[in-house]
């Protein structure tokens, strides 16, 4: 793995690590971005934040203006009664919506309690303990894993859930944010799905893409 962050570094930089103000906002736009594009999810957040300026107005407000207000985001009938769903999570469990105690907790801990939430995955809890803490979790997404298991770094009997443990397994905790930022951001310019960028691509001699082979 320190030849695939070199190789990583030396094409798209090294990204400096700023945290992320809410990590509830970040649970609920995280949310509002799965099978969906970035673009889409801001929006609908955009327009959730508009509507209803506190926590509890978005967890207290009818079902249905909720799925009308985030609609842009796609999926809107599954993604507002899960949204609403975290919410009462929170604050039933902490008294108000707040999770600034994750930071204080062991990776896995914190991992363990977001997870505990009905629909909050591996990767949306890495999401929300990565850029808002800074807890060494890696979020795997399309293009995270595609790399990944181009490199053989994962294998492909590995699932989702065990590919979040394996990768940690190789990559230094203080590498980790870098790690995920340089991975998708190869997926996206060099790895694509189809006809990926070989011929300009620093890890090439690494990725069983190119050669089954390749150690």
């Amino acid at each position: 793995m320190p030849f695939v962050l070199e190789a990583l570094a030396a094409m798209y930089g090294r990204p400096h690590w700023e945290p992320r103000p809410d990590p509830v906002a970040q649970l609920v736009v995280t949310i509002l971005s799965q099978n969906t594009s970035d673009l889409n999810a801001d929006r609908a957040f955009a327009a959730l934040k508009a509507r209803y300026p506190s926590w509890a107005e978005v967890e207290d407000a009818p079902i249905d203006e909720l799925v009308d207000t985030i609609r842009g985001g796609g999926l809107a009938p599954q993604k507002a009664p899960r949204i609403q769903a975290t919410l009462r999570h929170i604050r039933e469990r902490r008294g108000g919506y707040e999770l600034d105690f994750l930071a204080h907790l062991p990776p896995l801990e914190a991992r363990a309690w977001l997870t505990a939430i009905p629909g909050v995955g591996p990767k949306t809890a890495a999401v929300v303990l990565l850029f808002c803490f800074g807890l060494p979790l890696m979020p795997i997404d399309t293009h995270v894993e595609r790399v990944t298991r181009r490199i053989g770094i994962l294998r492909p009997q590995d699932g989702l859930v065990a590919a979040h443990d394996r990768i940690l397994g190789d990559i230094a905790p203080q590498q980790v944010f870098e790690a995920h930022v340089n991975l998708i951001t190869h997926g996206r310019r060099t790895c694509h799905p189809r006809n990926p960028a070989c011929d300009r691509c620093l890890i090439a001699p690494r990725c069983r893409y190119v050669d089954p082979h390749a150690p």
